[in-house]
């Protein structure tokens, strides 16, 4: 079975309100959870300016490579010139990078570069991160 393509997207072909809006992205779980981090971008106040949008770490390759190799050196190029690899990847939007996972300071880097890359100051830009390895825990009933 061939690794899965990322499919590059154009920044410019996003949503006009990441580049105007503030807008925070958010884990769906934990970074700890491995090298494809499922996230959200959203617009503070704007109900209708949701995004989705994961991060992925390239370098994964056990049990298998986590994408093919032209994909792969294309994150790691985007990534040497200061940019960030956008793509499709299982049908979301993805911000590829090199390494094998996340850690606070590299999520961080990768969102101040979607910034720069849709025309924002990183500083309209925030990250929530969840930081446990499991998905979020459901409360349970009392009583």
């Amino acid at each position: 079975m061939q690794p899965q393509p990322i499919v590059a997207v154009d920044p410019f072909d996003l949503p006009d309100w990441l580049g105007t809006d503030d807008v925070t992205w958010s884990a769906d779980a934990g970074l700890r959870t491995g090298h494809h981090v499922r996230g959200i971008l959203t617009s503070p106040g704007h109900d209708d300016h949701t995004l989705v949008c994961d991060l992925l770490a390239v370098d994964e390759a056990y049990p298998a490579p986590v994408t093919c190799d032209r994909s792969r050196a294309a994150a790691h190029q985007a990534w040497q010139h200061g940019q960030v690899l956008m793509g499709e990847y299982d049908a979301r939007l993805v911000l590829a990078v090199p390494g094998t996972g996340f850690g606070a300071d590299l999520v961080l880097d990768t969102i101040s570069r979607l910034a720069k890359a849709v025309g924002a100051t990183p500083e309209r830009f925030a990250a929530h991160l969840r930081i446990g390895s499991q998905e979020p825990r459901r409360a349970r009933p009392t009583g």
